[in-house]
């Protein structure tokens, strides 16, 4: 144990991604696809997808939320932790990734599992709460607009079951939460700022952070 962090380098990430990752070779064939794109950084890193992928292992994950699909990437990693049978809804309003997605999650051999509702994803969380669906989910996984990321948090805590997780990406926004607010400044990281405070408050979670990626929140239903 350690009473310190221990700097992640350019090198150390290096060694963590040979040392860990075992990446579908359709997710490694999509993520070099990917970082040939002006949109690369909306991608979750493969260190945090196999680790979604192992949360959703370790609660046993049948039915699963994902809010923000772009290329189909992070989802794929939550859909082959499912068992036979699982489900999970992909929330997106962008048709262009969805297609991709559409492939990507073909070639990983989920397509099967996962249920794109191509739409505001208020509305289709929303949706579910009224189709009387709070407390059927068991993971959920929240990548999308910064500004709703406290909308989509309070809708996945009621459709998440107790003793089940949700996971928020981008928790750390470059390392902008740490310096001081200011006027004019970041909107999102003024919002990502005001999520975590949230979320320290939330009595109804036990929350971490993972300093992986751009950092990993990680809140536990009580």
């Amino acid at each position: 144990m350690s009473r310190v962090h221990t700097a992640v380098t350019a090198d150390l990430a290096r060694y963590i991604r040979e040392v860990t990752l075992r990446e579908p070779e359709a997710l490694r064939r999509l993520r070099e696809e990917t970082e040939r794109l002006p949109e690369a950084s909306l991608q979750s890193a493969p260190e945090q997808g196999q680790l979604l992928h192992l949360l959703a292992l370790a609660v046993g994950a049948r039915r699963a939320l994902e809010v923000g699909v772009f290329m189909g990437y992070s989802s794929a990693w939550v859909a082959l932790a499912l068992p036979p049978g699982g489900r999970l809804i992909a929330c997106d309003c962008n048709e262009t990734y969805a297609r991709r997605a559409r492939q990507t999650w073909r070639e990983a051999g989920v397509e099967d599992r996962v249920e794109l509702r191509l739409a505001p994803a208020i509305d289709t969380l929303d949706g579910l709460l009224a189709a009387g669906e709070a407390g059927t989910f068991d993971f959920a996984y929240i990548d999308a607009d910064k500004g709703n990321y406290s909308n989509y948090f309070d809708r996945a805590l009621e459709l998440v079951r107790p003793g089940g997780l949700i996971a928020a990406d981008n928790v750390l926004w470059h390392g902008e939460v740490a310096g001081p607010a200011s006027a004019g400044g970041d909107d999102d990281a003024e919002a990502i700022r005001a999520f975590n405070r949230k979320l320290h408050g939330d009595l109804r979670v036990l929350g971490s952070i993972v300093p992986l990626g751009d950092g990993l929140m990680l809140a536990y239903k009580r």
